[in-house]
């Protein structure tokens, strides 16, 4: 597996938003009658990033966490102050390489656990090269 590419700006969080209009709620059941007018603005970045100095970009290459949602090519906002908790989906660097899963953790070893059937847990000890590089905070798609 190759490391994700990370798009890292200096200023990135400070002195660029755009606020968009937001047009309010969209029903997903029966159609209601649109309103043709915005009601506020909204900045994407600063909804989606809570702490800019430890909030990175990395593109998804690959297809082992299909099963949640996560396909190739996805944007992802990872955070790297949140302290990794059992369940999360995290992006692990584990002996040289970087890998996306779900973190599983025992008091004795933790478990990267892929989202489709074609791929195998990974087992990890003490004795791996192993860190919990950032928490997955967000997934951006594109259809």
């Amino acid at each position: 597996m190759t490391e994700p590419k990370l798009i890292i700006s200096d200023n990135a969080f400070e002195d660029n938003h755009l606020d968009l209009p937001l047009a309010g709620e969209v029903k997903a059941g029966f159609p209601s009658p649109a309103e043709d007018y915005p009601q506020t603005t909204l900045d994407i970045t600063r909804l989606l990033v809570r702490n800019p100095a430890s909030t990175f970009y990395a593109r998804v290459s690959g297809d082992s966490m299909s099963g949640e949602g996560i396909a190739d090519g996805d944007l992802l906002i990872i955070d790297k102050s949140v302290e990794p908790y059992d369940g999360c989906i995290a992006v692990c660097f584990i002996d040289g390489e970087f890998t996306l899963k779900r973190l599983e953790i025992h008091p004795d070893h933790a478990l990267l656990i892929p989202a489709n059937p074609k791929y195998k847990p990974i087992r990890v000890s003490a004795d791996e090269d192993f860190r919990v590089w950032g928490v997955v905070r967000h997934v951006v798609k594109s259809f």
